[in-house]
């Protein structure tokens, strides 16, 4: 059961739902409360004529005579949320995943159609990612062109990430799935010298690329692009790709402008294979907001915890709170 909101956090279910049914002994209390008002009302109509009535009557009483016992009923409410179990959800930093930063270094990166060029972009936005990823997460760095490099091996030492993604240079050809699968031997790598737990650390793929696949050009190959998802499918490693670039972009070969259109097919694929998660993005503000939330999604987990104590402690409150205003206005305690 998924209930909405309690403030500004979100409810996300109950323990014991069972215990919702004490709400119908709440609504019983309320029903036989009214009866009680309006059978006394009752008796004093039968036993006073039209004439004694004003002289035997007590005086009207104000309707706020009401307000302890509807606080009453009020905290019965919270109670029974309370004992109900209520869970919420919590965000809390994680501090053994493992994220591997695969970016393309392929030619086609000097296209210019994102000022001052894909690659710059690139650079400047990974390292603001680095700069905000949760200081637990280990962040490594693979470049890609023909080969994959290993530019910084998974570390909480994110200064160390930055300082080597300044050092990409662009190259020729692009061979994404080498690429990913040497992001899967580095975490698995990593994975069996972090402690803190008894299975593998949580881990991630963000690959980073404009353009498909072509070294080699079949992505099926047993070391291409698709089969290396799979493999990472097969892992548990989900692989976030983005696609980055316009349909416009190209770059100088031999003083001739070449069309290196952003492709996105071929990331979209990957991403579906390995359970992971396809981005687009055209420029630099959007590509900022999809490190945004890789940054949020990665950088921290949602553990599910007891809710209870705020209901109990709000229904101590209204329950006093109801104490006092009988003793104020009705001159008794609402029993």
């Amino acid at each position: 059961m998924n209930l909405p909101v309690l403030g500004p956090l979100p409810l996300s279910g109950f323990t014991h739902i069972w215990f919702f049914l004490f709400l119908f002994v709440v609504a019983g209390l309320v029903f036989l409360y009214f009866w009680i008002q309006r059978s006394r009302k009752a008796r004093l109509a039968r036993f006073a004529d039209s004439e004694m009535i004003g002289s035997v009557a007590p005086k009207p009483q104000s309707r706020w005579h009401h307000l302890p016992p509807a606080l009453v009923a009020v905290a019965l409410v919270m109670f029974t949320i309370a004992m109900a179990g209520p869970a919420l959800d919590r965000k809390i930093p994680r501090n053994r995943a493992v994220v591997m930063l695969v970016m393309d270094v392929s030619t086609s990166m000097d296209a210019t159609d994102v000022s001052p060029s894909r690659m710059k972009a690139a650079q400047e936005a990974a390292k603001k990612f680095a700069d905000e990823l949760t200081p637990g997460v280990n962040l490594g760095l693979i470049s890609f062109a023909a080969n994959p490099t290993m530019l910084s091996s998974p570390t909480t030492n994110h200064e160390a990430t930055k300082v080597a993604i300044d050092k990409m240079q662009v190259a020729e050809r692009t061979a994404t799935g080498e690429a990913i699968f040497a992001a899967l031997q580095a975490i698995s790598t990593v994975g069996a010298v972090i402690g803190g737990g008894d299975e593998p650390p949580p881990a991630r793929i963000v690959l980073f690329s404009d353009g498909k696949e072509t070294s080699p050009g079949n992505p099926d190959n047993p070391r291409g692009a698709f089969t290396a998802a799979r493999a990472a499918k097969d892992q548990g490693i989900p692989i976030s790709t983005i696609a980055f670039g316009t349909p416009d972009g190209t770059v100088k070969v031999d003083n001739a402008d070449v069309p290196v259109p952003v492709d996105d097919t071929t990331m979209k694929q990957v991403a579906q294979l390995s359970g992971g998660t396809s981005y687009l993005a055209q420029d630099a503000p959007q590509l900022d907001q999809i490190y945004k939330t890789l940054q949020d999604q990665i950088g921290y987990e949602t553990v599910r915890g007891d809710a209870s104590t705020g209901w109990l402690r709000l229904g101590a409150l209204v329950l006093a709170i109801a104490a006092i205003s009988a003793l104020v206005i009705n001159r008794r305690l609402p029993l």
